[in-house]
């Protein structure tokens, strides 16, 4: 990594969100949640947060946007301090599956049908029935905290328009879900795991939150803005290995290639990412490529990472 100071950073982070925004143009709002699809298609923010609480940030950075499958990262980390490895990992696999990170086609074509990692729809169902809890309301609750805790923003809350929207037209998500309690991979009451995996998904975040929890996974679970250990380093190492493998849906590896960064999107425009050891990065950018990552924001993550020579490889 170039030994670039923030100052500079600071100065050149605007010049490269114009840079990148035009390719928003290329790509299209989510749609598929009829309440994403009101998301202004040319917005593009950044936040970079180092250990020594320097930041810079440019453009739309504080648009407020739901985690969608950012927050699965972090429900896979609760999942796993609640029940450990050997208990989830019975019931979600390790590997990239190549496939649309909604898509049942492995579930039926692989034995014992048990979702291929955490990130993709069906594991995150799967992972939000591990979240301990007497019922769906205290689970959320759990969860949500343990988001506050990790932005150290107290007023983080759902976006209830949202929530319901996912939940009213989440039809692929419940198929999934039953298919999942029918092969005796999810336990317990579907609807109420829905409402859970629902609800996380529609968190309200920024780009200062993103790279508050990105700062806390590049430093091993260690939260350098209070010295708070939030996560065991073990699980940090879990979830960053499945951020470069599977975080950015099927274009993962295009992304380990090309940035070089763990990292994690949603359908909503969001990237989390972190530089080991230096930073946490947030992005929105609401218009998304045929993959579903942020078109704008993977093309600024690609011009960042050249230019202060982020890549881990």
């Amino acid at each position: 990594m170039l030994a670039v100071d923030m100052e500079t950073i600071r100065k050149q982070l605007p010049v490269w969100v114009e840079v990148s925004r035009p390719h928003a143009a290329h790509g299209k709002v989510a749609s598929y949640i009829p309440e994403l699809s009101k998301a202004p298609a040319d917005a593009l923010g950044v936040t970079i947060l180092t250990k020594d609480g320097e930041s810079a940030s440019a453009g739309d950075c504080g648009m407020r946007f739901t985690l969608q499958s950012i927050s699965k990262v972090f429900t896979l980390i609760l999942a796993l301090m609640d029940h450990g490895e050997d208990e989830v990992f019975s019931k979600v696999g390790m590997e990239p599956t190549g496939d649309n990170f909604n898509s049942m086609l492995k579930l039926e074509l692989v034995r014992p049908g048990i979702p291929f990692n955490p990130l993709i729809n069906a594991g995150a169902i799967t992972v939000s029935s591990f979240i301990r809890g007497r019922d769906p309301k205290e689970k959320s609750e759990r969860i949500l905290q343990f988001f506050k805790d990790l932005t150290g923003n107290p007023g983080l809350d759902y976006d209830l328009q949202v929530y319901r929207s996912e939940s009213e037209t989440g039809n692929l998500n419940r198929s999934i879900a039953y298919f999942l309690k029918e092969n005796g991979v999810l336990s317990g009451d579907v609807e109420e795991v829905l409402d859970v995996y629902f609800r996380h998904c529609a968190i309200l975040a920024d780009c200062s939150d993103l790279a508050r929890m990105g700062l806390v996974l590049a430093h091993n679970g260690v939260d350098p803005m209070t010295g708070q250990t939030l996560i065991p380093r073990r699980y940090v190492q879990i979830a960053k290995t499945f951020m470069t493998t599977c975080g950015m849906y099927n274009a993962s590896g295009e992304f380990a290639i090309q940035v070089g960064l763990p990292a994690k999107s949603g359908v909503s425009g969001g990237i989390l990412s972190l530089v080991p050891g230096y930073c946490g990065i947030g992005v929105v950018g609401p218009a998304l490529n045929d993959k579903g990552n942020s078109q704008a924001g993977v093309h600024l993550m690609e011009h960042m990472s050249r230019e202060l020579d982020w890549s881990m490889f």
